[in-house]
């Protein structure tokens, strides 16, 4: 009778850890936050003296409902920033803001006055602006909490917010400096502007959606009337005979906006454009061309326009090329001139004028010019004296005494369709013979992002910054001019990531007209100025500068608000003796809500303690759209009041879509909540995903994507709960000398000395996907797969070696430096990973730095060496794997097999210990040459491996099959095994 083996696996160093393979997050992550809190982490990072500062400024989301899924990735990757910057030896500060004023919260407001039947312009203004400032309030604190549960660090005891007091006056201050430096000035031209919410809107305000509208193609006879140059100057005559056959042409205009007819004054052709005469035939029925008819188009666009028309390629001709100079000497009649009704408003000429915008992809060649209505248009208008028109009311409709269209609106009433305008104004074309013909089409037009409702341009009455005036403020270091100031900032101040973001914002500077300043509306900081009544825009003494009252009023915006300008008395108060109320108008609009965020760096970097003192963030970081919004109004902003760019680097990312690459939208339904994925995963699987997208591009999250996120979140959390197991009982006894350790934790050593290097460099670069990549990637290919799996033997199995003690070792320096670099990204993760090595009420984290380098650990040629050794593992794990699947074996501690390699690669593998590296019990290294049949591995040159079953007993102990088994003290055990037993 056999006595039972011993059960040897209470003597094994078997792994200890509380560390759950489940991680849980969803319950558990409400106490780090409440920890955090309670200890303070924000606030003692702030203690640490002597570091240089960091600040990455935060472009204000708007105040106005819950987080989607683009606010998370946004705030998610400026913690990532602000996080690894503090811990690569910065005073990172980070204080949170909202934007407060402007349109959509007003439109709220408003919104339930309608629902009760009020009136909003019988609400007092300050009592109207208070609903508006308490609406916003309450938003900031629920963004805030939900901010607050991402994991986001930063001052969220005092955010800065564009509606309090401080921050009012300093946006009306700054304007003060644009007004005194004389770049403020009031002028009436075209602007974006929205007739449902009766105000003007900046480019960052529209979006751009497809809508059908009416397209037309208008006939403008030719007049008589020519304009004739004699020895370089101009007069008026009348000649039939000089006009030849062009006499009766009709010259054929498109447009896609009917509506601007009533307010034409000129048409435009391109000068590189071939025109021809083109002769009506023969027409079909129900065509409103007639034979005889001759039209001046052009060439590459005749046949789209007669097609329009109806008019097959039989049923007309071409007579003659038409010049440019042909073109310049013609005048046409309006095409509404003696309309029935029209009271003689329309009858007058209509010039034919030059164009470099006119091009022949689209329309007849010939452009409709309505200076009130259009930028091109504008431009053409000053250029040769046009008058400007003033036919259309705020609201969208025209004026009530124009004839024929009086009352008529372009919208309807809410915006969501057209009004009666294009068709009265087609009806009325049709009338008086003019028009050639009509389509509907679907075009790419400008809407208010707010209301969703299209926008027009509209000439009204404006205030500007001038953006290529002179400052004279005497900061000329990068440029004169707003504009050349801006240009100079973008290429030698300004750090772009990713580079495109250069191009795209020096583009929009390079091109951009004057900035619009003014709104008409009520929640928002005020342009802070008085005009004299009877006076000009262009006198002298149109705006008051005068130092005092700007200071009065910035005084009492300090102390009570913007509010301040709306209360009654307010022309009075701050004008006070100095100038007769009575003689001045208080201007009413307010600032552009664009100028009030970029105005941020004022009141936020400069004024506050935790500011950067010069006004100058480290970084800006916000989305595409900012390139004409927040990264925008902050340089033109900066550049009027600074003389420079605010930011030294702006970082971009995409846009959100769902996983087919679709935007995402709340009426597909492909929408997902940040909070529905906290719920559902967790914080830390929301900011791996942001650290694995390519943030730089637009990039896709949905359920199947987010899977695959939490399954490597596991792998990586399983990494982690095996390093945290063996070293359950670490004490600092147990440290082994780098110097004296196996080749293997050498090797490692020399991989965390590389990837310090590496994740550092992708941090500056806020290449977040690549520190995660090389992180996961060490962590579950060198670390996993290869280190674990060779050491787990020696860490389970061994004494008080040098070599467990080694391994040991090198697991406490991996936990310090992989949680530390991984901290940033997952938080809450590293915290908890972090406390089971270093527990302590006060400990966390967040409060290290990442780990001082140590270049002793480099070592490259041993590091080319152990690429050797793993080479050849690799073929022997392959031949072991054919022997598993083929059932010779079922673990490799089995097998012994037989490596063939060269006389080099076998002086390095006897030396490496090279049984253990393959996990099996023993091995053989030969340089003999191979014999057929030998495992050789795809790829893999002078390797080849034959298998062979391990001779000897198994340990009961390592379960290693070794001829020394059962030859020592301990039954059934090898000598290693006996050893640490004894």
């Amino acid at each position: 009778m056999t006595s039972e083996a011993p059960d040897y696996k209470s003597t094994l160093n078997l792994p200890k850890t509380d560390f759950p393979m489940r991680a849980g997050l969803p319950k558990r992550e409400p106490g780090w936050l409440e920890r955090w809190e309670k200890i303070g982490v924000y606030d003692r990072l702030r203690e640490k003296e002597g570091r240089e500062p960091f600040t990455l400024h935060d472009g204000p989301p708007y105040a106005n409902g819950n987080l989607h899924i683009g606010h998370a990735l946004n705030k998610t990757l400026k913690d990532m920033v602000v996080r690894s910057r503090q811990m690569m030896g910065f005073d990172a500060r980070y204080v949170p803001g909202w934007d407060c004023h402007g349109l959509p919260i007003e439109w709220k407001i408003e919104e339930k006055y309608r629902k009760k039947g009020r009136d909003k312009d019988a609400v007092d203004v300050v009592e109207f602006r208070q609903e508006c400032r308490e609406f916003a309030a309450g938003w900031v604190d629920v963004q805030r909490e939900e901010f607050k549960r991402l994991g986001v660090t930063g001052n969220w005891a005092d955010p800065y917010l564009t509606m309090a007091h401080h921050a009012e006056a300093v946006i009306a201050a700054e304007f003060q400096t644009f007004l005194m430096n004389g770049l403020v000035y009031q002028g009436s031209k075209p602007v974006m502007w929205s007739p449902v919410e009766k105000t003007a809107l900046a480019e960052a305000e529209v979006e751009y959606h497809d809508r059908q509208t009416d397209a037309i193609w208008v006939a403008f006879p030719v007049s008589t009337k020519m304009d004739v140059k004699i020895d370089g100057l101009r007069i008026d005559g009348y000649s039939h005979m000089e006009l030849g056959d062009l006499a009766g042409a009709q010259v054929v205009a498109w447009t896609t906006t009917p509506w601007t007819i009533p307010q034409n004054r000129a048409i435009c052709f391109g000068p590189g454009i071939e025109y021809g005469l083109y002769e009506v035939i023969d027409t079909p029925e129900e065509c409103w061309a007639q034979k005889g008819d001759r039209y001046l188009i052009a060439d590459a666009l005749a046949s789209q326009a007669m097609k329009a028309a109806r008019l097959e390629e039989h049923m007309y001709r071409r007579l003659r090329d038409v010049s440019a100079d042909d073109l310049a000497a013609l005048t046409c009649a309006h095409p509404l001139r003696g309309a029935e009704g029209a009271n003689g408003e329309w009858d007058y000429d209509v010039p034919l004028f030059p164009g470099d915008h006119v091009t022949d992809d689209a329309g007849t060649g010939f452009v409709h010019t309505a200076p009130s209505h259009g930028d091109d248009d504008y431009q053409i208008g000053l250029k040769h004296g046009l008058a400007m028109t003033h036919n259309v009311e705020a609201d969208g409709s025209f004026r009530a005494d124009l004839p024929l269209f009086g009352g008529q609106y372009i919208l309807s009433r809410d915006g969501k369709k057209p009004g009666g305008a294009n068709k009265a104004v087609i009806d009325a074309l049709v009338a008086a013979g003019t028009l050639l013909a009509r389509a509907r089409i679907t075009i790419s037009d400008a809407h208010s992002w707010r209301s969703k409702a299209p926008v027009i341009r509209l000439n009204r009455p404006q205030w500007f910054a001038a953006i290529d005036k002179p400052v004279g403020d005497g900061q000329d270091t990068y440029g004169e001019t707003v504009r050349t100031r801006a240009l100079t900032s973008i290429d030698t101040l300004v750090e772009w990531t990713p580079k495109t973001g250069r191009n795209r914002l020096y583009s929009m500077i390079e091109n951009r007209p004057d900035w619009v300043l003014s709104r008409q509306r009520a929640w928002g900081v005020p342009l802070t100025c008085f005009t004299k009544k009877g006076a000009k825009p262009d006198d002298p003494d149109f705006l008051l500068k005068d130092p005092a009252v700007n200071a009065r009023i910035i005084e009492a915006f300090e102390e009570e608000g913007a509010d301040a300008w709306y209360k009654p008395g307010a022309k009075e108060r701050f004008l006070a003796d100095d100038h007769d109320p009575e003689a001045y108008d208080q201007v009413m609009d307010i600032l552009d809500v664009w100028f009030d965020s970029g105005s941020t760096h004022a009141f936020v970097l400069r004024d506050r303690p935790d500011g950067t003192k010069d006004g100058i963030a480290d970084v800006y970081l916000e989305g595409t759209d900012q390139h004409r919004g927040w990264f925008h109004s902050s340089m033109l902003q900066g550049c009027g009041t600074l003389g420079r760019a605010p930011y030294r680097a702006v970082v971009t990312h995409g846009f959100t879509m769902d996983e087919k690459g679709m935007k995402m939208s709340k009426s597909i339904g492909n929408t997902i909540a940040p909070q529905d994925i906290v719920d559902q995963y967790g914080a830390d699987i929301l900011r791996l995903w942001v650290a694995q997208v390519d943030y730089t591009a637009d990039h896709r999250i949905g359920p199947e994507i987010l899977k695959g996120v939490a399954d490597g979140y596991r792998r990586l959390r399983n990494t982690l709960r095996f390093m945290l197991g063996s070293l359950s009982d670490w004490t600092p006894a147990d440290e082994a000398d780098p110097l004296e350790m196996p080749e293997l934790e050498r090797w490692v050593l020399h991989r965390l000395s590389e990837l310090d290097d590496q994740v550092r460099d992708a941090y500056r670069r806020y290449d977040f996907a690549e520190v995660h990549q090389l992180i996961f990637q060490f962590a579950t290919v060198d670390l996993s797969a290869f280190y674990f799996d060779i050491r787990k033997d020696a860490l389970y199995c061994d004494g008080n070696t040098l070599r467990r003690r080694s391994a040991r070792t090198v697991l406490r320096i991996l936990h310090e430096r992989l949680t530390t670099w991984l901290a940033p990204i997952l938080p809450f993760t590293m915290e908890e990973v972090w406390l089971e090595v270093h527990p302590g009420e006060d400990s966390s984290v967040h409060l290290q730095d990442f780990p001082a380098p140590n270049p002793g650990w480099r070592d490259d040629a041993l590091a080319q060496k152990w690429a050797k050794i793993r080479r050849v593992r690799r073929a022997v794990t392959g031949a072991l794997e054919v022997a598993r699947r083929d059932k010779v074996i079922g673990s490799s501690l089995e097998a012994a097999p037989v490596v063939h390699v060269d006389a080099p690669t076998a002086e390095i593998l006897r030396d490496a210990h090279f049984d253990d590296i393959c996990i099996t019990s023993d091995i053989v290294v030969t340089t003999d040459p191979a014999p057929d049949g030998a495992f050789r591995p795809e790829g893999e040159e002078g390797v080849a491996v034959v298998f062979a079953h391990a001779e000897g007993g198994k340990c009961q102990r390592c379960w290693k099959v070794l001829p020394d088994v059962g030859h020592h003290g301990h039954d059934g055990v090898c000598g290693r095994c006996d050893a640490a037993l004894s």
